[in-house]
């Protein structure tokens, strides 16, 4: 017959040995062993499924092996992380200069139609007399500067010698060889005529100063420019046929 044990229900235990848990419930323990057979055939085939440990398994699980074993995961662990964290940087970059951007506001080129600014001082140029000797533009100033190609400017070169003083020259100057009276004003040199007033013919046959001075294609107008004593461009008058254009900006000389 087999006996059952409630924890204290047949009293305490034999020998003083301690009661069981509780949590345990009630345990039978049978008289005949054979009653728990289905148990250890279970167990028995738990075993055999687990098989015995190889001899790789007994060599791994020795605690040499295991030591060695850590050691080796602590020593690659910082270059992988070392790695990742490139790849993570590398996969990042691609993926920033990938994804498309505010738009770019197309750069502003200089074209040829591009406005220049206004020249404000006159050109270190030296130009060429109806002598064939070389002339400093600068060599006589405050001046008008007449730029007279293609123009029939003698009425306006004949007026802007009447308008100005004597302390301020004339001098007129096309691309063209011409002379003095072809230019519609006296022949001179570096000296004054007789009415006081210095007036210059000069020839510039590469138009450099009109260049210079973005006056553009000539046409039928004259251009006049104003130069103070100090080489200081006054006024520009691109196109001009009459001393009125300017004639108020001559006491700024």
């Amino acid at each position: 017959m087999a006996g059952a044990s409630n924890n204290g229900g047949f009293g305490s235990s034999p020998d003083d040995l301690p009661d069981l848990p509780e949590e345990w419930g009630v345990i039978v323990i049978p008289d005949d062993l054979s009653a728990l057979s289905d148990e250890v055939d279970a167990v028995r085939a738990e075993l055999r499924l687990a098989g015995p440990p190889t001899r790789w398994q007994r060599l791994i699980r020795r605690p040499a092996v295991r030591k060695l074993r850590r050691a080796a995961a602590t020593t690659l662990r910082a270059p992988v992380l070392i790695i990742s964290l490139a790849v993570l940087v590398t996969v990042a970059s691609l993926f920033a200069s990938a994804w498309p951007g505010p738009p770019r506001q197309p750069a502003v080129q200089r074209t040829a139609n591009t406005t220049p600014g206004p020249v404000t001082t006159l050109p270190a140029l030296e130009l060429v007399a109806t002598d064939g000797q070389t002339v400093p533009l600068r060599g006589r100033l405050p001046a008008v500067i007449l730029l007279v190609d293609g123009c029939a400017c003698a009425a306006l070169v004949s007026d802007t010698i009447d308008a100005v003083g004597p302390e301020i020259a004339v001098i007129t100057v096309s691309a063209a060889t011409a002379s003095a009276s072809a230019a519609g004003t006296p022949p001179t040199g570096a000296m004054p005529p007789a009415n006081g007033k210095t007036v210059r013919v000069l020839n510039d046959p590469t138009g450099t100063l009109r260049s210079h001075l973005h006056l553009g294609t000539p046409d039928t107008t004259a251009a006049a420019v104003l130069v103070d004593r100090g080489s200081r461009i006054v006024r520009t008058v691109p196109r001009t046929a009459s001393i009125e254009d300017f004639r108020a900006d001559l006491a700024r000389l």
